[in-house]
């Protein structure tokens, strides 16, 4: 930083205290009676050294406090309101230095002046300068544009991003979908921006099945933001969107009911289930992981692997053809209720109440499960979540499922995903992951065939290319190395009580304070390049949130990836190529 970076704004807004210890790290400075300092105001200051060159000080405003100097009791104030006591309204800012330049840990001298950082200057300490590829991520409090290191985000140096804050007003979803919107449109990615790909799980109504509308509501003062953050204001140009089918429809039409075009169902046929072991992922749960009858799972699993076939859309297991995932689950059941056959299935070792608890649990994922895995669609007509093969950006909507359900889709699309980019063997194309929710896939107790995923997609995801946002309302209740993995955190409005807790250590007091208060678009960013945390502000998105917001969609969108490939496919059940399917 240069002498005329520091002269050049004009008047000092302060000088630095000398009542207060200054230390290279933190610094409180007086506040000039003409000026302020609001929180998060960037400030710069330099220190003159005897043989060596001055040493420039930046730092971040932390805290600011006022008070009456020559007042001794509480009650003075009255009387210094009332002018018949004479005292002085003095306020201090406390500075958390953010860069030294150059690497001179020295404090800085009582009574240097202080400037306010704007331009160059204030990029220099936030250390934009050093950020080879920059993506906007919002304003800062003083209007200018707050950025991310892309290093950190695509795996160049670091990886993922956990989002934490209350439900519905921390608004966690709609700032992954802004930082998408961001990394896509920002040519940060340069040529790499055209084949990357996010796929992004809806599980709270159907407010993200719009992202290629345009939002009706955007007006000029939105655009003009998204201008300044070198973006243009539009909708996501190429999103599929996928939804599971419908209680008890034997064409399969997707369950949604606000979106009426460009929506395909996506569902798993009995054979796919049987060969690519899906059974896990039918106890996904925790708790799960913690009785007996996991070695039933795995036994029913390699046996059902082993020996199922496919039959005419279901498949044949011990000469019995089974359609439905009922049929399965029954035959199966069946299967370990006969002492002649228990063993083959369940393996010898096992007793009668473990397989009988298993039993429970398998038959109680009939109705959760039955219209996800299917024997009576057509095998050949689309069904697969695969990013791959898909748009630019995926979104598969699980808010109409259970519970258990939700688990499997996430279980096995993840684990699906994974494996593809494990076999490419390279981490281009990039895909990003949005799952919000992610305290209950991956809970810091207990196991899961998901949280082992989703700790793979964390520890290994980086050298493969696969970028986790997880969004959850407590990372005190997600598995540890996952928010540990995470090189970005970001924090919007906090309960008191989850606030208080060490995984928001990175916070500075005032920020912990400040979190409880955060309204929605409020976000603070904790990133390795900057040692504070940035508050920032998310512009309005340009997409429709839900469907009262949503403009005229593209054309592309019309019709789903089914009706594309073939427009008899929705039609009948399970029919072949050359059955007439009316």
């Amino acid at each position: 930083m240069t002498d005329d970076l520091l002269d050049g704004p004009g008047e000092p807004v302060g000088r630095v205290l000398g009542t207060a210890d200054a230390t290279p790290l933190t610094f409180w400075t007086a506040v000039s009676p003409d000026s302020y300092l609001q929180l998060d105001d960037v400030v710069v200051t330099r220190r003159e050294l005897p043989d060596r060159e001055p040493v420039t000080i930046a730092g971040v405003v932390t805290q600011v406090r006022a008070r009456h100097e020559g007042a001794q009791f509480d009650s003075d104030v009255f009387a210094i309101a009332d002018g018949t006591l004479p005292a002085q309204v003095q306020e201090a800012a406390e500075i958390t230095t953010t860069r030294v330049d150059p690497e001179l840990y020295v404090p800085p001298a009582p009574g240097a002046a202080v400037y306010r950082a704007e331009g160059d200057a204030r990029a220099r300490a936030l250390h934009f300068d050093r950020m080879e590829r920059r993506i906007p991520m919002g304003m800062g409090r003083d209007g200018v544009p707050v950025y991310l290191n892309a290093d950190f985000l695509d795996g160049t140096r670091g990886a993922h991003v956990s989002i934490s804050g209350i439900s519905g007003v921390a608004t966690k979803t709609s700032f992954a979908t802004f930082l998408l919107y961001s990394v896509f449109r920002s040519g940060v990615l340069g040529g790499d921006a055209v084949n990357a790909k996010a796929l992004i799980f809806n599980v709270k109504g159907e407010d993200l099945l719009f992202l290629d509308h345009p939002n009706a509501r955007l007006d000029d003062a939105t655009r003009a933001g998204y201008a300044r953050l070198g973006l243009d204001a539009g909708a996501f140009p190429d999103v599929r969107v996928y939804a599971p089918p419908r209680v008890g429809d034997p064409a399969g039409t997707p369950d949604v009911s606000s979106r009426l075009t460009g929506v395909d169902s996506f569902y798993w046929t009995l054979s796919e289930f049987c060969a690519d072991r899906l059974l896990p992922y039918v106890f996904a749960d925790a708790d799960d992981e913690r009785q007996q009858y996991t070695m039933v799972v795995h036994s029913v699993t390699a046996h059902l692997a082993r020996y199922a076939q496919p039959a005419d859309g279901g498949v044949s297991v011990d000469g019995t053809r089974l359609g439905t995932y009922a049929d399965l689950v029954d035959h199966i059941v069946e299967q370990l209720n006969d002492d002649e056959t228990r063993g083959d299935w369940a393996g010898s070792a096992v007793g009668l109440g473990t397989v009988n608890a298993f039993a429970r649990r398998l038959i109680g994922s009939k109705k959760d499960l039955g219209r996800l895995i299917r024997g009576d669609l057509a095998v050949r007509r689309p069904h697969s979540i695969n990013t791959a093969e898909s748009a630019q950006v995926t979104v598969v909507d699980l808010h109409n499922l259970p519970d258990r359900a939700q688990r499997f889709v996430v279980g096995v699309t993840l684990r699906g995903e994974f494996e593809r980019k494990e076999k490419a063997g390279t981490a281009k194309p990039l895909l990003f992951v949005v799952l919000d929710e992610l305290n209950k896939y991956a809970p810091r107790e207990g196991s899961s065939p998901i949280k082992e995923v989703l700790l793979d997609i964390a520890e290994r995801g980086r050298s493969l290319g696969v970028i986790l946002v997880g969004a959850q309302q407590t990372a005190s209740e997600v598995e540890r190395r996952i928010v540990t993995n995470s090189a970005i955190r970001v924090v919007g409005r906090l309960d008191p009580a989850e606030a208080s807790r060490p995984e928001y250590g990175f916070l500075p007091p005032a920020q912990r304070q400040r979190a409880l208060l955060a309204k929605p678009g409020t976000m603070f960013v904790n990133q390795p390049d900057i040692p504070v945390p940035l508050c920032l502000e998310f512009p309005f998105p340009a997409w429709a949130t839900r469907v009262s917001e949503a403009g005229r969609p593209p054309s592309q969108t019309l019709r789903s990836i089914t009706q594309s490939a073939d427009p008899f496919a929705v039609v009948g059940s399970g029919a072949s190529d050359d059955d007439i399917p009316f």
